[in-house]
């Protein structure tokens, strides 16, 4: 299970930062993401991070202003966002790969989903 917080309504140019906890995970060495998706439009990936090996990857349109991080103790990540744009305007979801090694950029290699959280950049 994923539980999400954060994200909200901001002028452009502000920061949120979104938190994703999972919880009953026996492995903490799986693959969390975020992914964001407008009404109408594909989910994309913005940002994933592999907790075992602390890879990330981030989308072209956000690199250097969005920082994906985690804490191993509370088997969370989240994403900082900065600098927003009205473009960061999305509906935003944690996800994990819980069970498997390794990231993935594709939202069907993720199994385990939060329940989404709105981000508004007016």
């Amino acid at each position: 299970q994923l539980v999400e917080s954060g994200g909200g309504s901001v002028q452009a140019g502000g920061s949120l930062r979104l938190s994703c906890a999972a919880s009953r995970v026996t492995d903490a060495r799986f693959c969390m993401g975020w992914f964001r998706q407008i009404p109408g439009k594909e989910r994309e990936a913005v940002a994933t991070i592999d907790l075992g090996s602390r890879d990330t990857r981030y989308a072209n349109s956000v690199k250097g202003r969005f920082t994906i991080s985690q804490d191993d103790a509370k088997n969370a990540a989240y994403l900082q966002m900065n600098s927003l744009k009205p473009e960061d305007t999305a509906m935003y979801y944690c996800a994990a790969r819980i069970g498997f090694v390794g990231c993935s950029w594709s939202d069907s290699a993720f199994n385990t989903w939060g329940q989404g959280t709105q981000v508004t950049v007016s």
